[in-house]
């Protein structure tokens, strides 16, 4: 069977929460802020709050060197001397952050069978490092990809600029390709997520976060061990600054449910096609395929350099970013036994 390059349009779904679709986007816009200020904010408490270990100029102490995860630039050659351990340099992050989002609304993003679509779950993810990266003098600028190309925003600092930019998420027309366009068209290098994040990598001069917001499944190569489309442009990115790759998923798109006839439509191309999901032996092969493109995913983005954090439409999006940002904390305090005060960007 021929891999699956794209996951379903539409498959027979569950019933969404009728009380999500009635709402309008401020109403939904304070739900989004009351999430993150009351279940996320008490639980990333910290001087200065962040998504990611940031980084800084002043020094603050030297920690073991971890070989494949250090740089070798930021040695501490003077403690490194006086203990015969090989040691690196240790520094705060830097008050003012510049924060980049790039935030997939490509049709594939168009898409949930749970209480959320994926757009909707990306739009929550955005407001989630905007509240959370919020403070005197940092700034906010994204840039949002859709079929026609790059909307940009400006980095900017403020509530306001955040809520404007959550409102125009919200507020994007939809458009599903679903017929007369043909199914070979060549995508527009402007309305790639490699020309996107190429276009991120002109913008941010200055050293900072940089968020992606993707399911990541534009330009994946036939060959599971090939390099993604987008990953020299990702790669680029995470050698400057710090990454963080929000991938978002829904649980459709990894099996077949047995429901009987239903047609199968490519929200990129239009292609259309039915399938028999009463076929256990289809379904089973679906979802090794299905496995195999997310783990090819998993691979590029870890081969990029950039921090991972997977979500999932059926799942709590709050808890799973808490998860996250603990886990990076622990990372970046286990080894040398003293605390490191996070700023900026820092988790």
């Amino acid at each position: 069977m021929r891999r699956v390059r794209r996951p379903p349009n539409r498959v027979a779904a569950p019933q969404r929460d009728p009380g999500l679709a009635e709402l309008t986007p401020d109403q939904r816009l304070r739900r989004l802020e009351l999430t993150v200020t009351r279940r996320l904010d008490g639980l990333l408490h910290g001087q200065h709050r962040g998504l990611l270990p940031g980084p800084g100029s002043e020094a603050a102490g030297s920690r073991e060197y971890r070989p494949g995860e250090d740089e070798v630039r930021r040695m501490d050659w003077a403690v490194t001397a006086r203990t015969a351990v090989p040691h690196v340099r240790q520094v705060d992050a830097d008050r003012e952050l510049t924060t980049w989002l790039l935030v997939d609304a490509s049709p594939s993003m168009e898409f949930g069978t749970a209480d959320l679509d994926k757009r909707e779950l990306a739009v929550a993810a955005v407001a989630a490092v905007g509240f959370l990266t919020a403070g005197t003098g940092n700034r906010l600028g994204a840039q949002v990809l859709t079929r026609d190309g790059v909307r940009r925003f400006p980095a900017r600092g403020g509530r306001q600029h955040l809520v404007n930019l959550l409102r125009a998420l919200l507020t994007a027309p939809r458009g599903d390709r679903t017929a007369g366009a043909p199914a070979d068209e060549p995508a527009d290098a402007a309305s790639s997520l490699a020309g996107a994040l190429a276009s991120v990598h002109r913008l941010a001069s200055r050293r900072g976060l940089v968020v992606v917001v993707s399911d990541f499944l534009d330009a994946l190569p036939e060959h599971p061990w090939a390099e993604a489309g987008w990953e020299p442009q990702l790669r680029r990115l995470a050698a400057r600054h710090q990454v963080l790759a929000v991938e978002v998923t829904d649980p459709r798109e990894l099996e077949l449910p047995d429901v009987g006839l239903v047609t199968l439509v490519d929200p990129e191309t239009g292609r259309r096609r039915e399938v028999w999901t009463g076929d256990p032996v289809l379904r089973d092969r679906f979802a090794r395929a299905a496995a195999a493109q997310r783990e090819q995913v998993r691979q590029a983005l870890r081969r990029s350099g950039a921090t991972h954090l997977a979500l999932r439409t059926d799942r709590d999006w709050g808890a799973d970013i808490v998860r996250h940002v603990h886990a990076q904390r622990r990372l970046a305090l286990a080894p040398a036994g003293r605390g490191v005060r996070t700023g900026g960007g820092g988790a």
